[in-house]
C-alpha cells in the first residue's frame, strides 16, 4: 500500500466517524480541539483504523493518536509503507 491509500483511507474513515469536512482533514487537526471528537467518537475512529488497515492499536498507543498527522505516521510505522 502507497503513501496516498494510506492517506485517502484515513481521511473517509475521519470524514466517516467524525462527519468532518474534508477540507478539515488536514496532520495537524486535532481529532478533538478542531474536529469536535468526544471519547466515544475516538474510540470509533481507532476501531474504523484497525479495521480497515487489518493492525491493532494498543490502548496506550490509542491514547497518544491526537491529530490526523499522528495516526496517518502510526499506520504508516505499522504497515511499514513507503512514502
Amino acid at each position: 500500500m502507497k503513501m496516498e491509500e494510506v492517506q485517502s483511507k484515513l481521511k473517509e474513515i475521519v470524514m466517516d466517524r467524525l462527519n468532518a469536512e474534508e477540507d478539515q482533514i488536514k496532520p495537524e487537526a486535532s481529532f478533538v480541539e478542531d474536529l469536535g471528537a468526544d471519547s466515544l467518537d475516538i474510540v470509533e475512529l481507532i476501531m474504523g483504523i484497525e479495521e480497515e488497515f487489518d493492525i491493532e492499536i494498543p490502548d496506550e498507543d490509542a491514547e497518544k493518536l491526537t491529530t490526523v498527522g499522528e495516526a496517518m505516521e502510526y499506520v504508516k510505522t505499522k504497515l511499514a509503507v513507503e512514502d
